[in-house]
């Protein structure tokens, strides 16, 4: 077994290391027939190795002399995590979508690998056929909140949050209930919290309220927005969530911003480009830069605009979507902006993409395998992760 080192200090003979052990039985310094460096009889708590044999890095953590049978200290592997490790590479989710002209509901749930391009393909059946709802995600749970329901009459807008689990394939179960019924608002996450933003509950609402994603919790309150509107997007990195446009009653080119961990009231981040809604589910990142695309003004536009999360400032022009249109699906890995599905304004199932760290048009990565819009996406490779 061979370690790659980083450091070290005179002194010591090499001997055969003390006697202490790793997890996997190999000698923690090595003997004298593994040909390393000579080391101090004992390793300083924190220091650092690279095993040749697992690839991977090791920490070595001291214990009590004699606890048990352990020794004075043990190296231990450093845990790491990519999506790659869990899904082959970044998996976006595409959920249920309403389809115009042919005013048609499907509960369909579709996926691709956010790091190649192609069509996306069947993951499993939503709860419901709903739509207006928001997407939100850790590294291995996706949550689908709120919405409206088709009826004969008119939607009824929901309070269920479902879940789906992103590196399996399958339908979606119920998870529990936002603070009120709401659809038309905007959901943004981080490793441990979404938080959901604005909406119609039926009346415009400021209300912003959180879930803890691996609990199942119902959602309490967080705080509100600087405004209350609908039709928002909002997108996050790990500290921050920005929530972005929306209409009350007319079009708005507000953005907000919260820190995830705390609770309190949203504060003004800056302003969009251009004024304006249908928003909702537009919103990628990674965890530097936020990009929202298309929407209405009422015209359908093209446009698409970004921020730098971390700094506060008004949003610039990125370029343009192959199609112009509104209520599409966004979702990210660390590089790239997907946006799929929308109004332009017919309900379309096409797929873009940008690079995030870039300026320019948008690329065609594929389609969806049914056309659709008022759906979200998410993913577990997003900025807020």
């Amino acid at each position: 077994m061979g370690y790659g080192g980083g450091g070290g200090g005179g002194g010591g003979s090499g001997g055969s290391g003390g006697g202490y052990r790793t997890v996997g039985g190999g000698s923690a310094f090595g003997g004298s027939d593994e040909q390393e460096l000579p080391s101090y009889d004992q390793a300083p708590a924190g220091s650092i190795r690279f095993n040749s044999d697992s690839k991977k890095l090791e920490v070595y953590i001291l214990s009590p002399v004699g606890y048990g049978t352990l020794p004075n200290g043990i190296w231990m592997e450093v845990d790491s995590w990519s999506p790659e490790l869990q899904t082959g590479g970044t998996r976006g989710i595409w959920g249920s979508r309403y389809s115009h002209p042919a005013n048609s509901y499907s509960n369909r749930i579709d996926y691709a690998n956010l790091d190649s391009t192609g069509n996306a393909i069947d993951f499993g059946d939503a709860l419901n056929a709903k739509t207006s709802y928001a997407g939100v995600s850790d590294r291995t749970r996706g949550l689908y909140a709120g919405g409206y329901l088709p009826s004969a009459s008119f939607p009824s807008r929901i309070d269920t949050v479902e879940t789906i689990t992103i590196a399996s394939l399958g339908s979606g179960a119920d998870y529990s209930d936002l603070s009120q019924a709401r659809n038309a608002h905007a959901g943004a996450s981080n490793s441990t919290r979404a938080v959901f933003a604005g909406g119609g509950a039926p009346s415009t609402v400021d209300t912003i309220d959180y879930v803890t994603i691996q609990s199942t919790s119902n959602a309490v309150d967080f705080g509100n927005l600087t405004q209350a509107r609908f039709n928002l997007s909002g997108c996050s990195s790990q500290s921050r969530a920005v929530f972005a446009g929306g209409a009350n009653p007319g079009n708005q080119n507000t953005i907000d911003y919260v820190t995830i961990s705390t609770l309190g009231n949203a504060a003004d981040f800056g302003d969009l480009t251009v004024a304006r809604n249908g928003m909702q589910g537009t919103g990628c990142s990674n965890s530097i830069r936020g990009i929202f695309s298309g929407a209405e003004t009422p015209s359908i536009l093209n446009v698409m605009d970004y921020i730098t999360i971390s700094t506060l400032g008004n949003a610039k022009d990125f370029g343009d979507l192959i199609t112009a249109r509104s209520y599409a699906g966004g979702c990210s890995p660390s590089t790239r902006a997907v946006i799929g599905g929308g109004g332009a304004p017919a309900s379309v199932n096409t797929i873009d993409y940008v690079q995030i760290m870039s300026l320019g048009d948008a690329l065609d990565f594929g389609d969806l395998s049914e056309v659709g819009s008022y759906l979200h996406a998410l993913s577990n490779g997003h900025g807020g992760l």
